[in-house]
């Protein structure tokens, strides 16, 4: 039913999804969609858990690679992951981490971006040993937001994504998380840390 219902969102949009649509799609009695959820936001809400989890594993897979050797690229693939994600996870492009739905769709205390951020900070410290503490969620949470609207702009621009625009939120994110996070970080330790090299 949730592959049924990522097929349905890209071609109906979440305003036009319907339990009824989704029965048909999925082939199933109108009672089995029930049965699982009582109405198409609680079937949304499923899909978008699903696709933070698949998200969350990429970018686990991809941390654990010898080819992220600091933080910066850290940030790239997570940026990289959501890129492709939008590219060729049904469903995705429409819903995204659930804001068409719900700010709060993943979380009744945080927003969605909210959450992603959270989780960022969890890989960030595990891999590269970031000290987890609020600044650095404050500004993964600035990062996320500012990453999400550029991104969003770049698949407005170009149904596969405007490599311009794409480019230039690599950039401004690990430039701004450079100056606000690493660099605050290095001058209390009382050290000069470089700034990450240019994206491509």
């Amino acid at each position: 039913m949730l592959d049924a219902c990522a097929e349905l969102v890209d071609e109906v949009g979440y305003e036009g999804l319907t339990t009824t649509l989704l029965a048909e799609r999925a082939e199933v009695a109108i009672g089995s969609v029930y049965q699982f959820f009582p109405d198409k936001r609680a079937i949304v809400q499923a899909l978008t858990l699903r696709t933070m989890e698949s998200y969350l594993q990429r970018l686990d897979e991809r941390f654990a690679s010898d080819d992220l050797t600091h933080w910066w690229d850290g940030v790239d693939a997570g940026i990289d992951e959501y890129i492709t994600m939008h590219r060729t996870v049904p469903g995705f492009r429409t819903l995204h981490f659930g804001d068409v739905v719900d700010l709060h769709l993943l979380d009744e205390q945080r927003d969605n971006n909210g959450v992603i951020a959270d989780q960022l900070a969890r890989v960030l410290t595990e891999r590269f040993g970031m000290v987890d503490e609020p600044r650095l969620r404050f500004c993964l949470e600035i990062a996320v937001e500012a990453a999400d609207a550029l991104i969003k702009l770049a698949f407005r621009r170009n149904a596969e994504g405007d490599e311009r625009v794409l480019a230039e939120a690599k950039a401004l994110i690990r430039e701004y998380l450079h100056r606000h996070v690493e660099a605050s970080a290095a001058a209390a330790a009382g050290v000069t840390t470089p700034a990450p090299a240019p994206t491509a």
